[in-house]
């Protein structure tokens, strides 16, 4: 072999590109993120406006929750004050938690699981009548305040529906005001959001039934999937996790954040604050009492138990198909 071969063959050598298991995943990142430079610099809008408008935003209020601060005042930094005064304190607090954390373990799953089957239902349709039963079911979410029917139905007075029709068959003696009675706030509130929970989440498992491919089910039944239970569990909810992931997250976010549904029905704040929400703690010292400091405690708080709700979910579904 000349002198001049064995130079390039060194030469080779030396460029051997370098094996993913001879690098730590730091080295591995960056090695990847310089090859892929281009595509960093297409997401780089997106990721500015996430940053500035979400990300940096949470961090304040991070901050914050550790200040007495009023907006006119500069922040007075009081370390665990305001978390002392909340868990220890503010007993409205403590009731708008039992409040939320029942809605919540009410309507997200019962919403989450409800969506999915009438999904799953209106995917066996032609579709013709697909396109009209989903409209049916979706109507009410897009139609603003058509929850507000419901203030009607439940009228206090024997004009409204449900009154009428109780005295019309003498179940009682006279018109229950329902939305101001502490026994009757809650259960309906958690009806009305039921009613309103067919949203995006329900759109999302529609088009996620819609792609899962068919030659799966041949090969299902070639392996042993004898029922469409079995085809659901080990087939379609497998192929659909993007969206059921998606949707279990609009499902914890909505099932948090129902104080909208109490204020239109119920007023603010509701009858001896039976249906006050940890939303609605938020917005009152916040914006209504402007002490900043504490809403953003109760808003860290808030944000932590929505992340173990998301990260228990998300722990749930990585069981689907095992």
């Amino acid at each position: 072999m000349s002198a001049k071969t064995a130079n390039n063959t060194q030469d080779v050598q030396v460029k051997k590109p370098v094996a993913r298991k001879d690098m730590t995943k730091m080295q591995w990142t960056l090695k990847e993120m310089r090859r892929n430079w281009f595509a960093y610099i297409m997401l780089a809008p997106y990721y500015l406006i996430f940053l500035t408008f979400t990300i940096i935003p949470v961090v304040v209020s991070l901050v914050l929750s550790f200040t007495s601060f009023n907006m006119l005042e500069p922040p007075t930094f009081i370390f665990m004050q305001n978390y002392i005064r909340l868990f220890l304190d503010d007993d409205i607090f403590i009731l708008a938690c039992q409040n939320t954390l029942i809605f919540a373990a009410i309507t997200g799953p019962v919403s989450y699981l409800l969506s999915f089957l009438v999904a799953w239902f209106i995917n066996e349709l032609s579709p013709k009548i697909r396109a009209v039963v989903t409209l049916i079911f979706y109507a009410p979410n897009i139609a603003g305040s058509v929850y507000m029917i419901w203030s009607v139905a439940f009228s206090s007075d024997s004009y409204g529906y449900v009154n009428g029709l109780l005295l019309y068959l003498d179940l009682i003696d006279t018109p229950i005001a329902f939305f101001q009675d502490a026994d009757y706030v809650m259960p309906l509130c958690i009806v009305v959001a039921l009613w309103t929970s067919l949203g995006t989440a329900f759109l999302s498992f529609i088009a996620g039934l819609q792609v899962v491919d068919r030659s799966l089910y041949e090969a299902a039944a070639v392996d042993g999937v004898k029922n469409r239970w079995q085809e659901l569990w080990y087939v379609t909810l497998p192929y659909m996790k993007p969206q059921l992931m998606f949707g279990a997250i609009l499902a914890i976010t909505g099932s948090f954040g129902f104080g909208g549904i109490v204020d239109a029905l119920a007023g603010n704040p509701s009858v001896d604050y039976c249906a006050w929400t940890i939303t609605h703690h938020l917005n009152d010292y916040g914006g209504a009492r402007y002490e900043i400091g504490y809403a953003s405690a109760i808003a860290t708080v808030l944000f932590i138990i929505m992340i173990g709700a998301n990260a228990a979910v998300k722990k749930i579904l990585s069981k689907v198909g095992q």
